[in-house]
């Protein structure tokens, strides 16, 4: 009864804490809005007054979290030119790229899993049991330090198996690069997992610092790459493991001064563990699968022969410049409020995000365009100095121009996704993310080779496109269902 007493009251001052951060966010980001509001014409004031209180906090949300972002990939846009300007299309960056995207996809995977899985559990286990959420953070902690050991040693064994079998497709001269950067690149799975769980409390409090604090990795990189001139891909490696534990260092201390971290428990006592492997275990799937497209990138890209993992991967860079944007601000704007209106058995939050996937796409279609018509200068502006020359401009501007077509599904898409998991249509997401991965894969077989890299591009446009026509399909199914 006391530590019941004692983790409620510890709770309790930690949402006061919480609830002041939210408030002062939330009145700066008031004061803007009005700012603006000044500007428009008395018609549109009236109603932009009128609009619900859900719209207010997504439209809050999206402003929010935009300025952290805006200023975290200014900073990734940086760290990108450095590498461009230090390595160019190299066999370094092919190996760094092909490895890394193997070691990271567990943590992609976990952090989706988390934060679609975690914001509605966090939201209800607040609403109903309180007193419960420091036991369980404590206990999904350990879990999350067991998985990064295991996966790290898993990493350290077993891709080193993996680069040198044929199955990869990579140049002899990539091999012989990419086999010393396996060992600390394994390393990343210990922090990164965790990084992913402490990312994803924050989420689920509310708080979207943390969109910021992404930014860190890429900041220790860019300090390596310009402090440390050896010929190597040292820099590169060292800066990218330390830049990992210098965001874990980040999320940890602000949660530790907040009360919102406990020391790890190894076991599974806490009574929301059925709800959360309920969601988790879909959900992994589905992430595993969705995610699984990016590593099918790479083993195509690699038979295309020296460079192809690297022009690709420069491509990817700047779209993720627009994807992640997009993905990052409209999921967690709109997932806090459908899981807060789920929770509270609202049933607008259907129609709401109808007409925010609308307003999405939309903003995708401008995105697109204007997109298009930059392309070039956006790769020569970031890109094009030192080893990466104009050659390597073109060819990377015509694969991103193909990539921007995907962008109004995409955000429109993402709307949907977060619809679906706050009411945890986790099966669907699962199905989705399997035909996404066989559309995917099918696509790269037929378009690589008439249109070698560009037809990797094109394929994950029609697979992104085809991806939201399911989700409405899904939606209107269950809206028909229902009604």
């Amino acid at each position: 009864m006391d530590a019941t007493r004692s983790a409620g009251g510890r709770e309790g001052r930690c949402g006061k804490l919480d609830a002041s951060a939210r408030n002062e966010n939330r009145l700066m980001i008031n004061a803007a809005i009005r700012m603006a509001l000044r500007l428009l014409p008395e018609r549109l004031r009236q109603r932009a007054r009128a609009v619900g209180d859900e719209h207010k906090d997504i439209a809050r949300g999206v402003t929010t979290v935009a300025i952290f972002l805006i200023a975290a990939k200014l900073i990734v846009a940086i760290k990108e030119m450095a590498i461009a300007w230090r390595f160019g299309v190299s066999d370094v960056v092919d190996a760094y790229l092909f490895v890394f995207s193997l070691v990271n996809w567990p943590i992609m995977v976990w952090f989706s899993v988390l934060s679609v899985v975690l914001v509605p559990l966090g939201a209800r286990i607040r609403n109903d049991r309180p007193e419960e959420m420091p036991g369980f953070r404590a206990e999904l902690l350990g879990l999350t330090l067991l998985l990064g050991v295991a996966l790290s040693l898993l990493a350290w064994i077993g891709l080193p198996v993996l680069l040198r079998s044929a199955l990869t497709g990579l140049p002899a001269a990539t091999v012989q690069q990419v086999l010393p950067m396996t060992p600390p690149l394994a390393m990343l799975l210990l922090p990164g997992m965790l990084v992913s769980l402490l990312s994803s409390w924050m989420l689920s409090a509310g708080r979207h610092a943390n969109t910021f604090l992404e930014a860190m990795p890429a900041l220790v990189i860019l300090v390596a790459l310009l402090t440390f001139t050896s010929p190597g891909a040292e820099p590169l490696l060292w800066g990218t493991l330390a830049g990992f534990a210098f965001h874990l260092a980040s999320l940890a201390v602000p949660l530790a001064r907040t009360g919102d971290i406990e020391l790890p428990r190894f076991g599974r006592h806490s009574p929301q563990w059925p709800a959360f492997w309920k969601g988790c275990g879909l959900m992994m799937v589905g992430q595993a699968l969705m995610s699984l497209t990016n590593i099918v990138d790479q083993f195509f890209a690699a038979h295309l022969g020296a460079g192809a993992i690297a022009t690709l991967g420069y491509a990817n860079r700047l779209l993720t410049l627009f994807l992640g944007l997009g993905a990052t601000v409209v999921s967690r704007a709109t997932l806090p409020v459908f899981s807060r209106m789920q929770a509270q058995g609202g049933r607008q939050a259907q129609d709401l995000a109808a007409r925010w996937a609308q307003m999405f796409f939309v903003f995708g279609v401008m995105a697109m365009v204007v997109g298009w018509w930059l392309a070039p200068w956006m790769v020569r502006a970031v890109f094009e100095r030192g080893a990466f020359t104009a050659l390597n401009t073109a060819a990377v501007a015509n694969i991103l121009r193909y990539g921007m077509t995907q962008l109004p599904f995409y955000f429109s898409g993402i709307v949907l996704v977060s619809l679906l998991s706050s009411h945890r249509k986790y099966w669907t997401l699962t199905v989705i993310g399997g035909v996404n991965l066989c559309i995917k894969a099918g696509l790269n077989w037929a378009l690589m080779p008439s249109f070698g890299v560009s037809g990797l591009m094109i394929a994950s446009s029609v697979m992104v496109a085809m991806s939201t026509l399911l989700l409405r399909l899904m939606l209107s199914r269950s809206y028909v269902m229902k009604h």
